[in-house]
C-alpha cells in the first residue's frame, strides 16, 4: 500500500520462538514481577527507530522538491510528472520478485546500510546535476529509480528487521512507533521542505542525502541480526514459494487483492495533488507545505489510535474500514476553489493520513502472524511485487489522463475529475478486506490449541 507510501516489511524459527541473543529470548527470561509490564523494545529498535525517523523526514523533503522543481525549474507537463512519479515506483515489478530471494541469502542489516549509501549517492546526485547545468527530466527519472530500486532492497529487510528485534507481544508496539514516526515526519518535512526549498532551492536536497547517512551509522551500531537464514532451494523455487504463500493463505489473499485494488486508484491521485495545487488552483509552495505538514497531524493521530481500534475491533475489521474511509474523504478536495484551498488540502489530507495509518498499522502485523520467519522475506517481497507493481502504471494514468483532459476541461477540472475517479476506484479495496475479520476470529482457537 502506498504509504508511504507506505509504509513497514527472517531467521530460521517461527516468530516468537525463542532464540539465543535475540530480543525474543531476552524477553522470557524476565521475572515474575516484570510480567505484567510490556517487554522493553530494545536498544537495537530504538537505533533503527531513530534512523528511519531522521531517514524519513529526509525523504519528506525529497517527496515535496522534486515535483516542485519539475513544475516551477523544468516548466514539466503533468504526463511528465507523471513519468518521474512511476519510476518511483517502476522497480517494484522489476526487482521485486528477485528481491527477497536475494535478501534472504544476505546479511540483512548490511544489505540496508548499504542500500541507504546508494540512496544517499542518488539524491546528491540531483542537487550536482543542477550545479552543473545538466539537471532535466530523464536525469531526474534515473535518479529516482536508482532510489527505487535500492528501496526495494531496503524495505524487504525493513519488515524482516522488527520481528529480528523486536518480543512478539511488542511488535504492534514496535509498528504503531515507526507508523508515528513516518507521520511526524509528514507532519514536519512538508514545511520543512518547504522552508529549505525557498532559501537552497535543488540544494535542499543534501538533506535528505545525509539523513541517510545517519541512517547507515544507526546500522553501523545495531547489534547483529538477520544474517543468511536460506541456502536451500533454488532462487525460482523461492520465487514461487512467495507468490504460492500470499495466495494459498486465506488471510494473505484477501489483503493482497485489497492493496492492489487501492494502488490501482489511490496514485493517481497523490500523483495528480500537486499538479491540482500549483497549476489548477495557484497556491504557493509554502502554502502547499503548510497545509501538508497541518494535514498530517491526521496521520499522527491515526497511528496512536489505530492500536486501540485494532484491540477493540479487531485488526481486520479496523483495516477494512480504514480502507473505505481513506478513500472516501479523497473526494474532500472537489471542495476547492469554492473553499479556500490550503485549508481543504489541509482537512481532507489529514483525514486521509489517519485512515492511512490505521491501514498500515494493521497490515503488517496481520500478514506476519500468518508466516513463518524463515519464510517473511520472500512472502513480504512478493507482497509487494503485486501490490506495488501497479503503482508505476496508475501514476502514469493520472499524468496522462490530465494531460488529455486539459484541452477540453481545463487544468482544474481535469485534475479534479482524474482524482475523483482514481478514489472511487480505490474504494472498491473495501470489499475484498470486508472477509479479514471472520478469518482472523477463526484462526484464533487454532493458535490457542496448538501453543
Amino acid at each position: 500500500m502506498t504509504a508511504e507510501p507506505g509504509s513497514a516489511e527472517a531467521g530460521s524459527a517461527q516468530i516468537g520462538s525463542a532464540q539465543p541473543g535475540s530480543a525474543q529470548a531476552e524477553s522470557t527470561q524476565a521475572g515474575p514481577a516484570q510480567a505484567d509490564r510490556p517487554a522493553p523494545l530494545g536498544r537495537s529498535f530504538t537505533l533503527f527507530w531513530a534512523g528511519q525517523t531522521v531517514s524519513l523526514v529526509g525523504d519528506r523533503v525529497t517527496v515535496f522538491v522534486v515535483p516542485t522543481l519539475m513544475i516551477f525549474v523544468l516548466h514539466a507537463s503533468a504526463l511528465q510528472v507523471g513519468v518521474v512519479a512511476m519510476a518511483q515506483y517502476l522497480g517494484i515489478p522489476l526487482l521485486g520478485p528477485i528481491a527477497g530471494v536475494l535478501v534472504d541469502r544476505w546479511d540483512k542489516r548490511r544489505t540496508m546500510l548499504g542500500c541507504d549509501l546508494v540512496r544517499l549517492v542518488a539524491v546528491a546526485a540531483i542537487p550536482l546535476a543542477y550545479a552543473l547545468d545538466v539537471l532535466s527530466t530523464p536525469l531526474l527519472f534515473g535518479c529516482v529509480a536508482v532510489i527505487s530500486g535500492a528501496t526495494i532492497f531496503f524495505n524487504v529487510g525493513y519488515l524482516v528487521a522488527v520481528p529480528a528485534v523486536v518480543p512478539e507481544d511488542g511488535m504492534v508496539r514496535a509498528y504503531s512507533r515507526l507508523e508515528g514516526s513516518g507521520s511526524v515526519s509528514e507532519v514536519a518535512g512538508p514545511s520543512v521542505a518547504a522552508a529549505l526549498y525557498g532559501a537552497l532551492g535543488v540544494a535542499a536536497l543534501l538533506v535528505d542525502a545525509a539523513s541517510y547517512l545517519v541512517s547507515a551509522a544507526c546500522f553501523r551500531s545495531m547489534r547483529p541480526w538477520g544474517e543468511r537464514t536460506v541456502e536451500e532451494g533454488s532462487i525460482r523455487e523461492r520465487l514461487t514459494r512467495g507468490f504460492r504463500l500470499n495466495w494459498a493463505d486465506p488471510v494473505l489473499r484477501r489483503v493482497v487483492l485489497a492493496a492492489v485494488t487501492l494502488n490501482c486508484g489511490g496514485p493517481v491521485f497523490v500523483t495528480v495533488l500537486p499538479v491540482l495545487a500549483y497549476r489548477g488552483l495557484g497556491v504557493r509552495v509554502g502554502v502547499f507545505g503548510a497545509a501538508m505538514s497541518v494535514a498530517a497531524l491526521g496521520a499522527l493521530a491515526g497511528a496512536v489510535v489505530a492500536p486501540r481500534l485494532g484491540r477493540r475491533f479487531g485488526l481486520g475489521r479496523t483495516m477494512a474500514w480504514s480502507l473505505l474511509l481513506h478513500c472516501l474523504v479523497g473526494l474532500g478536495v472537489l471542495a476547492a476553489p469554492a473553499l479556500p484551498a490550503g485549508p481543504v488540502i489541509a482537512v481532507t489530507m489529514g483525514c486521509y493520513g489517519f485512515f492511512m495509518s490505521c491501514i498500515n498499522v494493521c497490515s503488517a502485523p496481520t500478514r506476519q502472524s500468518r508466516m513463518s520467519a524463515r519464510n517473511q522475506g520472500v512472502m513480504h517481497a512478493a507482497f509487494r511485487t503485486v501490490t506495488w507493481g501497479v503503482i508505476p502504471l496508475a501514476a502514469l494514468v493520472g499524468g496522462l489522463a490530465v494531460s488529455l483532459l486539459t484541452g477540453p476541461l481545463g487544468i482544474l477540472d481535469a485534475a479534479r475529475a482524474v482524482m475523483a475517479g482514481g478514489t472511487l476506484l480505490a474504494a472498491c479495496s473495501f470489499v475484498p478486506a470486508l472477509g479479514l475479520q471472520p478469518l482472523l476470529d477463526a484462526a484464533e482457537p487454532l493458535a490457542e490449541s496448538a501453543s
